[in-house]
C-alpha cells in the first residue's frame, strides 16, 4: 500500500473517531495537534478532564490489533506532546486520560484511559 494510500485510510479512521466521540458527547478541541515532538490525532475534553486520543485503523488483525502498534515508546511520546498542548493553553493542573480508539474494518473499540 503507498503513503498516499495509507495516510487516506488514517484520515478516515480519525473521520470515524471523531464521529463516534461527538456521539458520545465529547467537545473536540484540537485534531491533529502537532509540534516538533509529534503528535496527537484528538484532543477532547469530557467532564473537565483532558482526553488525548490515538486512532489507529487497519482492515484486518493480520499484522496484530491496531491498540498493539501503540507501544510503550508511542506512549510516552504522546504524553510529551500532551504536556507541550497543556502548556501551550497554560492548563497545567488538569486530569488527563490517555485513550486508543482502534478502528478495524470499520468497527470501533474506545479503550479508555488505557496508558
Amino acid at each position: 500500500m503507498s503513503k498516499k494510500e495509507n495516510y487516506i485510510k488514517g484520515k478516515m479512521g480519525e473521520s470515524l473517531a471523531l464521529e463516534y466521540l461527538k456521539k458520545n458527547k465529547y467537545k473536540i478541541l484540537e485534531t491533529n495537534f502537532s509540534c516538533k515532538i509529534g503528535e496527537i490525532d484528538i484532543i477532547a475534553i469530557m467532564k473537565k478532564k483532558y482526553i488525548f486520543v490515538e486512532v489507529k485503523n487497519r482492515s484486518s488483525d493480520r499484522f496484530g490489533m491496531p491498540r498493539e502498534a501503540v507501544n510503550y515508546y508511542k506512549q510516552q511520546k504522546i504524553r510529551m506532546v500532551a504536556q507541550v498542548y497543556l502548556k501551550m493553553k497554560h492548563k497545567e493542573d488538569v486530569d488527563c486520560q490517555f485513550d486508543v480508539i482502534e478502528v478495524l474494518d470499520g468497527e470501533i473499540n474506545h479503550i479508555e484511559n488505557c496508558f
